[in-house]
């Protein structure tokens, strides 16, 4: 799987062009599908927040809303009931899942649930654009001060990447540098602090980072590298 992983979406020319290129073809012509689990598990997150993802509402313009030939739902918490032989070839049609923000351990909870985890690395050409948790819960862990989700057992998560993100980058009071900083440091794992601005790919495990903005990236002792 190619991964797109942002803080905010596809928000400036040079996310978009990477988009584009791990699509090999244009947003026009590419088939996506939504998934909104991640708000369930986020006390900020609710029915509203899933309505203007799935409805490509203005303020999610970054992701829903970039123009897609189709666009779906996958809703995790509801595929264990459907039967894999239902769901499965949605997600195999589908050039790219577009995966919302919200709480990454319980993301990463109904992926494992729902079998979408281990489908993964059967789909080399599907392209995984995350937003904030949905690119989280492709690190090894997010540490603890990002688990909002009362029913994590720890801070785990898929560990597709061997990277942490932390996203908002100054986005938020809490999201300062010094916060990133003071994160990296119990991590363990190398890490990105990114804004709004920046995404970073990965294919065939290369990574680049693709920035507009802000990024900081820490090694696993949480010493700043860039």
């Amino acid at each position: 799987m190619k991964l797109l992983l942002t803080s905010g979406g596809v928000t400036n020319p040079s996310i978009h062009r990477a988009l584009v290129e791990l699509l090999g073809k244009p947003v026009a012509e590419s088939r996506a599908l939504c998934i909104p689990t991640a708000q369930w598990g986020h006390p900020m997150c609710g029915p509203e927040s899933v309505r203007g993802l799935l409805a490509a509402e203005p303020d999610f313009r970054h992701l829903s809303g970039l123009g897609w030939a189709s666009l779906g739902v996958l809703e995790l918490t509801a595929l264990p009931s459907v039967g894999p032989e239902r769901w499965v070839p949605w997600v195999r049609e589908a050039d790219v899942l577009l995966v919302d923000g919200g709480d990454a351990t319980y993301l990463h909870h109904w992926m494992r649930e729902s079998g979408l985890a281990d489908l993964l690395a059967s789909m080399p050409d599907t392209v995984w654009v995350g937003v904030s948790a949905g690119s989280m819960v492709m690190a090894p862990r997010i540490e603890d001060s990002f688990v909002e989700w009362s029913g994590a057992p720890d801070d785990r998560t898929l560990g597709v990447v061997d990277f942490a993100i932390f996203p908002h980058l100054d986005a938020f009071p809490t999201n300062t540098r010094a916060h990133a900083e003071r994160w990296a440091a119990g991590l363990g794992v190398p890490a990105y602090a990114i804004d709004e601005q920046t995404a970073i790919a990965v294919v065939d495990g290369s990574v680049r980072v693709v920035s507009e903005g802000r990024w900081t990236a820490f090694d696993a002792a949480g010493n700043v590298t860039t």
